[in-house]
């Protein structure tokens, strides 16, 4: 049987805790990582502040397998994202001369600023995490990856790093909507998560076009999905819940 291999996520940047930006990676990045066997356990936001990322940095690479990181790696004063992990490695900060020189050839060596030169900064130790999109490398320094926070630019990253990544076990995940308010479902869900332990069963209520819960069922196992689904679409049956057809999801 595949093993249990986990991530993290940590989001940094002042403009995702003051709404100015709505962070759109979470979902792309779980629903990445599942693909590949790998499942997002937690996610963090910080601001741009060097202790509270290195901290976060070393409680998060030092509990999962691997750490992703977005934002912080661009051109200005607040990126500070190299920084902060060169700080939480007790590493030095260092020009990378393969970026350096990717970004001179890009640009042009009149077009090559000071501030875009900041961009070939990595830790000490570093390797480079490909960017087909702007160039500007992401980094990868031991289970930890620095990804821009620019969601087309982060997603074209992730694809560099498949390979090396390790895969463990998908979950399987389907859903089903019900059309009953929450509070008539609860006892009998309750009995359900029962008899089904090796499975997630998880109730999400919606009010748009009626009141109903979206139940959605997750495990490791394919085959136990399937039978809590089916013993799940028997009770409404039996209570006379109308539901829509399961869905899977990714």
């Amino acid at each position: 049987m595949a093993e249990d291999v986990s991530a993290s996520l940590l989001v940094i940047g002042d403009e995702i805790l003051s709404g100015r930006t709505q962070d759109k990676n979470i979902a792309y990045l779980a629903t990445w990582l599942n693909e590949a066997g790998i499942q997002l356990k937690e996610v963090r936001v910080v601001p741009d502040i060097e202790a509270e990322i290195a901290d976060a940095v070393n409680a998060l690479r030092t509990r999962y397998d691997y750490l992703f990181t977005t934002g912080g790696i661009g051109p200005t004063h607040d990126d500070i994202t190299v920084d902060s992990i060169a700080a939480a490695f007790g590493v030095s900060v260092v020009t990378h001369k393969e970026a350096y020189a990717r970004m001179e050839a890009y640009y042009g060596t009149e077009n090559f600023t000071p501030a875009r030169q900041r961009m070939a900064r990595v830790p000490e130790g570093g390797t480079l995490v490909d960017n087909p999109v702007s160039i500007a490398p992401g980094i990868n320094i031991e289970n930890v990856f620095i990804l821009a926070g620019v969601p087309k630019i982060m997603q074209a990253m992730l694809e560099d790093l498949r390979p090396l990544l390790r895969s463990g076990r998908k979950v399987w995940t389907q859903a089903l909507t019900i059309h009953a308010a929450e509070s008539k479902l609860a006892d009998g869900l309750g009995k359900l998560q029962k008899k089904h332990g090796g499975v997630s069963i998880g109730s999400y209520p919606f009010y748009h076009a009626g009141v109903g819960a979206q139940v959605v069922v997750r495990s490791p196992d394919q085959t136990a999905v399937a039978d809590a689904m089916s013993d799940l679409q028997l009770y409404c049956r039996d209570n006379g819940f109308a539901t829509d057809v399961p869905s899977d999801v990714d």
